[in-house]
């Protein structure tokens, strides 16, 4: 539970279950993209009797909340034991769901692909490619959205790859589009996409997931600036990588350093591999798929880097910052470090007081703030 404005489903995920009760051949193999909690996943299960189910979910948190909810729903008699979301997919005659990469793992033989749309049109650009490079000729697509977030730029997008789109009529604020009759399917994959940042001098390299693309945003671009004046660590974090350029910077000024670039997001835990690869960092930087630090021991940090998000999908929330500022008090070591940026209208000072420690406002701008924070030592916390 993220923000109270955020829930678990949404009338697309039942829009999305109700078009493919119609299309989906019993028996045959469903592919999910974007299930946000496992909404679509164990609807799925439920409804329309695949032969087998497989999910990509780009955040941890999203895989956590499907096997979590779907442990839920046997508890209460309401899912067989044997659809049971482990890696083998379950066991016995009943079907599964196995949650793989996105790519021909996730993809190869399926007919139909239930897929909530992704907030850009660059992801949806990777994923509607993976679909028709890898997934049975004969796949329907079905993508489906808030119409509130839709826009004609993703008919164009799937039409690159999908000889017909057809959007559905709408209905409770939601549409679905139909999609089928792949094309493109031998055109090299165009991700991760490497660009150079000419300001940084520093390759990026983006999956379409990830927040700015090749770009540089500015929240990160301000944080920069204070890059001299960051001590050495012998253990740094990026604490919510994106594209790892926080690390493949922070690396660069000081060689000595042993760096990890963790994110929740898959796409954005490939992409800092990508950044740390092309400018020959890769040896220097270790990249995590984590959930704020979850897997980082306490106090074996030095220094943490956060530039932190304040949205979940569409809805607008400090919860994620908050959680990883939390992270990073319990992952630093006595008189460790931490460098925020935030916008200047989020109340994260007294947070950082309180999780962190002693905290001064080191430079502000029109948007946002910069502030150091000082990890307390055993005694100064006990006082």
């Amino acid at each position: 539970m993220e923000a109270p404005n955020l829930q678990a489903w949404d009338a697309t995920d039942r829009l999305l279950l109700e078009a493919a009760a119609d299309l989906v051949p019993g028996g045959s193999t469903v592919a999910v993209i974007g299930d946000r909690y496992g909404a679509l996943t164990l609807g799925a299960l439920a409804t329309l009797s695949p032969g087998a189910v497989r999910v990509h979910q780009d955040l941890v948190t999203g895989e956590r909340a499907l096997q979590l909810n779907a442990a839920g729903l046997r508890s209460g008699g309401l899912l067989p034991d044997t659809t049971a979301g482990m890696p083998d997919g379950g066991a016995g005659n009943q079907p599964g769901f196995t949650q793989v990469p996105l790519g021909p793992e996730l993809l190869a033989g399926a007919q139909t692909v239930l897929l909530q749309l992704p907030k850009t049109l660059a992801e949806l650009d990777e994923v509607a490619a993976a679909v028709a490079r890898y997934a049975a000729p004969d796949v329907t697509l079905l993508a489906g959205g808030r119409v509130k977030h839709m826009s004609l730029g993703m008919n164009s997008v799937l039409e690159r790859h999908f000889r017909s789109v057809r959007p559905q009529l709408a209905r409770q604020k939601s549409r679905v589009i139909l999609a089928g009759g792949p094309q493109g399917s031998g055109e090299q994959e165009r991700y991760p996409v490497v660009e150079h940042l000419a300001e940084l001098d520093l390759k990026v390299a983006a999956h379409g997931a990830v927040f700015a693309g090749t770009k540089l945003d500015i929240g990160t671009r301000f944080l920069l600036t204070f890059l001299p004046s960051m001590k050495a660590a012998r253990h740094a974090v990026d604490l919510g990588c994106g594209t790892g350029i926080l690390a493949a910077m922070y690396a660069r000024q000081h060689p000595g350093s042993q760096v990890t670039a963790t994110d929740q997001s898959a796409a954005a835990v490939a992409s800092a591999q990508a950044t740390a690869q092309a400018n020959g960092l890769a040896e220097r930087i270790t990249v995590l798929q984590d959930d704020a630090l979850g897997t980082m021991a306490d106090g074996s940090v030095d220094l943490v880097l956060l530039n932190p998000p304040f949205h979940v999908g569409a809805g607008v929330h400090a919860g994620a910052g908050l959680k990883m500022i939390e992270a990073a008090g319990r992952v630093l070591a006595p008189k460790g470090e931490l460098w925020t940026v935030f916008n200047r209208h989020l109340p994260y000072l007294p947070a950082l007081e309180r999780h962190v420690g002693p905290t001064v406002v080191k430079g502000r701008n029109p948007k946002f703030t910069v502030t150091l924070s000082t990890r307390r030592s055993a005694d100064q916390a006990g006082a």
